[in-house]
């Protein structure tokens, strides 16, 4: 599109400069002449951006920062430019991704929470408002290509299935390309792929060397290898997020072997030894002290003597899997180098999206599914100790214990969800870009928060905040951009003000101080509900003199306490965070919260060709007696592989023919199957299949009895035990085939496609549901995990 003199970029779409001429008859006049065609292009000088976020990491886990997990990349990055001492995120996962992707408070953005608790509520809706258009749909208008891989957990949970809307997927956020995943967690070694809107698949299997993280790294280094041979002046933005280091804590098990026997000495050693390396580094000033661990959190010298070699392992563990995800951000920094476009990008690397996880329960677990079951009696030390060689491997879906969540968090106060103390804010983060960053090596101590990103990289690129989007007057950012203190680490730091909520969870930081109040434990998930917000214990510290947050001085100068608290509800009313909502269970129920069911009733029908959809896009058998129904065509000499499978190798269900019989295969937590077998083979022909199962009652997570029926005509029974109470996890479904990860062991490694034919699959749960028996913190366990 031809544009003449300077470009416009504050209203965008940015408006077509093509002028009104005469047009000629012949277009070999003279006069038949027009301007050439000039793509959009960003303004001369504009960077390129990497935006590197990992997921997760507490202050004190990189090595870059004092830490114990090497990260050699984060540190080569650091060396080359500015290591950030007081860099800021949300607490939490969703929020922190809206605020970095928006330049605004997650309130105004409507995440103040995860997507799986939105409410009606303005500032917790989920549902970004059309006035704050995020930073990958400016710098798309404004001529950079885009692109995302890794972890989108934005999406509202009523549009995550396969028939969307997809407005608000990277895709319709300004990003040009996406690969990845929407949720907020996914298996590494059996990830459930996206790419831009569809289903996409791993290319191999653990087996064949496959591990997520790997891939979306060769992905993004594909994606901008082509950018640049195909558009070498076109400037990128890539923002990569992949999933580590959230549960499960999948890695290969030689990166966890490289820390054998380091965590031997336990998470309150550990935290002395970070504690020390940091004042070394300078990351912390040389009068801090270390904050002391809370009654909470057990001490190490307090668990069983059987206990601490399967606790030191989930540390190796962790510690071997951030290793491996910054390995593979060096991969793609190497690829940007031998590029030569490396120097000319502007890259962020943020280690973590909040403080370290404290969702793994005081003792870890070797499948998180069982845990978030609320069955997690059945991880006994012996059964711990048995699988203790295959802790990250395929067969797990591990967390580490709360204990070592707060020594990586060293030296603050409290882990992720804790948005009032640093330990669940604070992120190290490190800048370079030597055209705009001149020194190296160097510390910054300004105090700064993730929706500093969007302004920042639009100052160093030259853009303006735009005024309209598509015909709609947009918000104004409310970060600050943090590119005075590139140049000057003495710069009086301009982000002065910052509120902080998540759960209940609260805090304002103002000129040093910080007044903050804990209204919930993150592993206590209901335990807090009931405290009146007005009965929450504020603490009070002074910054300049207190850099951990180690000393309240709220006896000591309640004056200033209250002006801070004042301070809290100015800037909580001007961000939508009111009303303040600790509900948790009440939160994820469409009729209490106000927000759309994606499945409704009791029967749903699926037909042949659907697929990529999850347990949550399902009508919900859990609890209650149901039954499959499909009708089929069978091929002459017989059928066999999968009418339909719910979850995968850690738990699910799995209908199917094998040899011609149909069989249903019970898998609870990959600990036992229980297979129940046709009588007689299924002739060629249309015909009718069905499984009922007979739910026991009395309580949830009961067994029951399992029918499997040929045209109406019984032809299979047996029985189910134990069933799981709440979920499988995130595993991808279709209608007639069963992808990796398999229920059952009778499948081969294939796809396992029905080879007949499916006409339709009717799923219809009983009325004798028992969910309201499932205790509320199982419901609220279950979903905060999934952030």
């Amino acid at each position: 599109m031809s544009r003449s003199g300077p470009v416009q970029r504050s209203v965008l779409p940015i408006p077509d400069g093509r002028s009104p001429t005469p047009t000629a008859y012949d277009a070999k006049d003279p006069e038949a002449k027009f301007p050439p065609i000039a793509p959009l292009r960003p303004p001369a000088g504009a960077p390129n951006v990497l935006v590197v976020l990992l997921d997760d990491v507490g202050f004190g886990a990189s090595s870059a920062f004092g830490g114990p997990c090497q990260t050699p990349t984060a540190e080569r990055l650091a060396a080359q430019g500015l290591k950030y001492t007081r860099f800021h995120t949300t607490a939490i996962c969703s929020p922190t991704r809206a605020a970095l992707l928006s330049g605004r408070n997650h309130h105004s953005v409507g995440m103040g929470g995860i997507t799986e608790m939105a409410t009606s509520a303005p500032g917790y809706t989920s549902v970004r408002p059309d006035n704050c258009a995020p930073l990958a749909q400016i710098l798309k208008l404004n001529g950079y290509a885009t692109a995302q891989f890794g972890k989108c957990h934005e999406v509202p949970t009523w549009e995550t299935s396969p028939a969307g809307p997809h407005d608000r997927w990277p895709t319709g956020s300004g990003f040009e390309h996406f690969f990845g995943f929407i949720g907020g967690e996914t298996d590494q070694w059996y990830p459930t792929l996206v790419e831009g809107t569809a289903r996409a698949a791993p290319w191999g299997t653990p087996q064949d060397g496959y591990h997520f993280t790997e891939d979306l790294a060769d992905r993004a280094i594909a994606w901008v290898r082509q950018q640049k041979a195909l558009v070498p002046d076109k400037q990128f933005f890539l923002y990569f997020a992949p999933g580590a280091t959230h549960a499960p804590h999948h890695v290969p098990k030689a990166w966890a072997d490289k820390y054998e026997g380091r965590f031997d000495h336990g998470w309150d050693r550990q935290r002395e030894l970070t504690f020390a390396r940091q004042k070394e580094l300078g990351v912390i000033p040389a009068d801090a002290q270390l904050t002391q661990r809370h009654d909470e959190i057990p001490a190490w010298d307090d668990t069983a003597e059987d206990m601490r070699p399967i606790l030191a392992r989930q540390m190796e563990n962790y510690a071997g899997f951030l290793e491996h995800v910054d390995h593979h951000v060096g991969r793609l920094v190497d690829a940007l180098e031998e590029l030569g476009v490396l120097d000319d990008t502007l890259v962020y690397y943020i280690v973590g999206d909040n403080g370290a996880s404290a969702e793994g329960s005081l003792q870890g677990t070797f499948n998180e599914i069982i845990s978030l079951n609320g069955m997690g009696e059945l991880e006994t030390p012996e059964f711990l100790r048995s699988r203790l060689d295959q802790l990250g491997g395929p067969e797990s879906s591990p967390h580490y214990a709360v204990g070592w969540a707060h020594a990586m968090c060293t030296p603050y106060q409290w882990t992720k969800q804790v948005a009032s103390h640093w330990g669940g804010t604070r992120n190290g983060t490190i800048v370079r870009w030597p055209r705009g960053v001149r020194a190296q090596g160097e510390l910054r101590h300004q105090f700064h928060h993730v929706i500093d990103i969007a302004p920042t990289v639009l100052e160093a690129a030259g853009i303006p905040q735009p005024t309209l989007v598509n015909g709609i007057s947009q918000e104004p950012m409310h970060g600050t951009s943090m590119l005075y203190s590139f140049a000057d680490g003495q710069a009086a730091e301009r982000h002065e003000t910052q509120y902080f909520e998540i759960f209940g969870n609260r805090g304002i930081y103002h000129k040093g101080w910080s007044a903050v109040t804990k209204h919930r434990t993150p592993w206590q998930t209901v335990g807090d509900v009931g405290i009146a917000f007005d009965d929450d214990k504020w603490e009070l510290y002074d910054g300049a003199r207190d850099a951990t947050q180690a000393h309240d001085l709220s006896r000591e100068l309640p004056d200033k306490l209250h002006e801070l608290q004042r301070l809290f509800l100015i800037e909580a009313t001007r961000y939508n965070v009111l009303p303040l909502d600790d509900r948790s269970f009440e939160r994820l129920l469409p009729e209490v919260s106000g927000k759309p069911s994606l499945v409704e009733g009791k029967r749903q029908v699926l037909l042949p060709g659907m697929g990529g959809f999850t347990e949550l896009h399902i009508v919900n058998l859990r609890n209650c007696s149901w039954s499959l129904t499909a009708q089929v065509v069978v091929p002459e000499g017989g059928a066999n592989g999968a009418i339909l499978k719910i979850g995968g190798h850690i738990g699910g269900w799995s209908f199917y023919f094998k040899e011609g019989r149909p069989t249903y295969c019970y898998n609870l937590f990959g600990i036992t199957r229980s297979y129940i077998r046709g009588t007689r083979a299924v002739p060629a022909g249309e015909h009718q299949v069905r499984m009922e199962f007979a739910y026991d009652g009395g309580g949830i997570g009961k067994g029951g009895n399992v029918t499997l029926c040929i045209d109406g005509a019984e032809a299979g029974m047996g029985r189910i035990e134990h069933t799981e109470p709440l979920a499988f996890g995130s595993v991808y479904s279709d209608v007639g085939r069963d992808g990796l990860p398999h229920v059952t062991e009778d499948y081969g490694s294939g796809d396992n496609a029905f080879t007949g034919q499916i006409k339709w699959v009717q799923l219809e749960a009983g009325e004798d549901s028992h969910d309201h028996l499932v205790p509320p913190e199982n419901f609220v366990r279950m979903a905060m995990a999934k952030q």
